[in-house]
């Protein structure tokens, strides 16, 4: 089966990831089927034969000395190291010895996993050098000069944000604490990594593992060479075995198969299923209709469409929406503080333990140790959720609105300050760098570009003038200082502060998409500075509201009430019943039924089941508030 992927113009290759399960397997050789857990077995007892070795080696080649090497990108004669890590490391002449009777496949996913680990330890440690040699005088707070000079030392420290260089001093700050000494390298400062069980079944070729699709749709099977024993002696000790995969419905008919990574999580065999399929080309320039996407606390994201017409005037679409996740943050919130706890409850227990062998208190640090695992845990399935709800809804907001671009608030070098001390904590964790991530993985699949924006003065400045504007803490409390209400002086404007952001934002992107590069590093789309030429051109236009104006008369005349076209005949001493009233019984006035724009009653409305009145757990929009006297309000139709 051809891993090449036939491409048409305008389009692009998306490899994507998907999570599979493999419930059993059929060995080929006797057709004795394995359950599940004895395929996780036989699965976990080839995944501790690899990270064995994958220990071995890094603990042989965890240095400065040997990563230099490997990401020189040449050997010793010259010549240039192939790409992939397992021939790179068999060219450098690194060879590991199995402790059992493994075929050279086996060998591979080994060199492979732990050259991963040391070309992604090349970052750190020339970022960790950088900044021992230009060591500040004041750790906690660098000057403008010792600024420059670290980010002379760091390679692309230009654009490296400012909190990963301050996390790293601090880093080094209380490894020199803690040991009296400053770390040599990052290889001192942080120890051999811990090595992950799995197999990467990339690495390997069909003497060891295939996939292809099966005859059923949605449906493929994995074949691959397992253990019989944990520690096997010889050849046939190993047999091939069979394993169907349901197929996730992302996964696409035309999408090509690669070889999975296998992962043992709670007793089961976890298949990170790779594939790779045709997706619309993202354009860096060229586009006309974008969305703004900014970052708040409680209100996660705000976001909102914009138009760049033919004459140069920006007007947006719509007046936006939100993303609101507090039952879900605050649970985060619970759960840190959680973690805090439990973190100080065992540093105090290291403090009575002090290093003794045997103490009463070993046992329950251990019961910390594991109950501030299940903590991280959670906590990171949390993030892990929320971020991606958070990507999807930004996505389905640009293809709702026919966006070409995503235009994101880049807050990489935020750092939460005299805020409070809660405060900071909630701003300094959340889980933007993830969102950013995920939206660029679902957005390519609609061929919509992201792209990070400078995110100077984007709260601060009127999106309509860009005269700085007036905070208050409510539009009906004018007087009252606060960050939430953004007023202006100066056209009238008026909104929420966050809604104002995001139109900032994608007017920003509009001008500026022309300055849109692409990172190496990362490989996203960036706008790394403002310029002021584009930035005076970067303004909303508001929308003229149409001519309300009296010109006649306004109350409609009453009309006729509705009456029968023929009288019922005249019977011998009876009225005729032509005057009769035979409209159905009017319901009553939802007004009389004390429903307000707030309200959500106790007891169910009269009426209601008749299709008048709001529904019993029903919220009805939030009212328009008294606008500051000498503005306008920023109301604009939702469609």
């Amino acid at each position: 089966m051809s891993r090449k992927l036939p491409l048409a113009e305008g389009k692009a290759a998306r490899t994507a990831c998907a999570r599979g399960l493999l419930r059993r397997g059929v060995e080929e050789k006797t057709g004795e089927l394995l359950s599940a857990s004895v395929l996780a077995e036989r699965v976990g007892w080839a995944a501790g034969l690899v990270s064995g070795m994958v220990a071995s080696l890094l603990a042989e080649r965890w240095n400065t000395l040997d990563v230099d090497v490997l990401a020189s990108g040449v050997d010793a004669g010259g010549r240039k190291l192939p790409s992939n890590a397992w021939m790179a490391l068999r060219r450098l002449g690194w060879t590991v010895k199995p402790g059992a009777k493994v075929n050279d496949r086996i060998v591979r996913m080994a060199q492979e996993q732990a050259g991963r680990t040391l070309r992604a330890a090349k970052w750190r440690a020339d970022l960790a050098a950088g900044i021992l040699r230009t060591w500040p005088a004041d750790p906690k707070k660098r000057t403008a000069d010792e600024w420059d000079g670290v980010r002379e030392a760091v390679p692309g420290g230009q654009f490296l944000p400012s909190t990963v260089i301050t996390s790293r001093t601090r880093q080094i700050t209380a490894f020199q604490q803690k040991n009296d000494l400053v770390p040599a390298d990052v290889f001192e400062l942080e120890g051999e990594p811990r090595i992950a069980r799995m197999l990467l079944l990339s690495a390997c070729d069909g003497q060891q593992a295939t996939i292809e699709r099966a005859d059923e749709p949605g449906r493929a099977l994995l074949r691959l060479q397992l253990p019989t024993r944990p520690d096997p002696q010889s050849y046939a000790n190993w047999t091939w075995v069979t394993c169907p995969i349901v197929l996730p419905p992302t996964i696409p008919a035309n999408a090509v198969l690669h070889l999975p990574t296998l992962r043992i999580r709670q007793g089961e065999v976890r298949a990170d299923l790779a594939y790779t399929h045709p997706v619309p080309k993202a354009q860096r320039t060229g586009h006309t209709v974008a969305l703004g996407v900014d970052w708040g606390l409680n209100t996660l994201l705000s976001a909102g469409a914009t138009r760049l017409h033919d004459d140069g005037r920006i007007t947006t679409l719509g007046s936006g929406g939100t993303f609101r996740a507090c039952g879900v943050l605050a649970r985060q919130h619970r759960l840190r503080r959680q973690g805090e706890s439990l973190h100080t409850k065992a540093d105090q227990y290291d403090r009575l333990i002090s290093g003794a062998e045997r103490h009463a208190l070993t046992d329950k640090r251990q019961v910390l140790t594991d109950e501030i695992r299940r903590v991280s845990t959670r906590r990171s399935n949390l993030n892990d959720a929320l971020s991606w709800s958070a990507a999807r809804w930004a996505v389905d907001q640009a293809i709702a609105a026919g966006a070409t671009v995503i235009y994101v608030e880049d807050l990489r070098s935020i750092e939460a300050r005299g805020m409070g001390r809660n405060h900071n904590t909630r701003m300094s964790q959340a889980v933007r760098g993830q969102i950013v991530d995920r939206m660029r993985h679902q957005s390519a699949e609609a061929g919509i570009a992201v792209v990070m924006v400078p995110a100077r003065n984007t709260s601060k400045h009127c999106p309509q003038c860009l005269v700085p504007l007036r905070h208050r803490k409510a539009p009906d409390r004018p007087t009252v200082p606060g960050w939430k209400w953004a007023v202006c002086r100066s056209c009238g404007w008026q909104g929420d502060r966050d809604q104002g952001a995001w139109r900032r934002i994608a007017a920003r992107g509009l001008t500026h998409q022309a300055k849109t590069v692409m990172d190496r590093t990362s490989g996203a789309m960036v706008i790394r500075n403002v310029v002021d030429k584009l930035e005076v051109r970067a303004v909303i236009t508001p929308k003229t509201s149409r001519d309300r104006s009296k010109t006649g008369p306004t109350k409609a005349a009453c009309p006729t009430p509705r009456r029968r076209r023929t009288p019922s005949p005249a019977q011998a001493g009876q009225r005729p019943e032509g005057h009769a009233h035979t409209d159905p019984t009017r319901l009553p006035r939802a007004a009389l039924r004390n429903q307000g724009v707030t309200t959500i009653s106790s007891h169910r409305p009269r009426g209601a089941v008749l299709g008048a009145g709001f529904h019993l757990h029903a919220h009805a929009s939030p009212p328009r508030w008294e606008h500051v006297p000498g503005t306008r309000p920023d109301y604009v139709s939702l469609s």
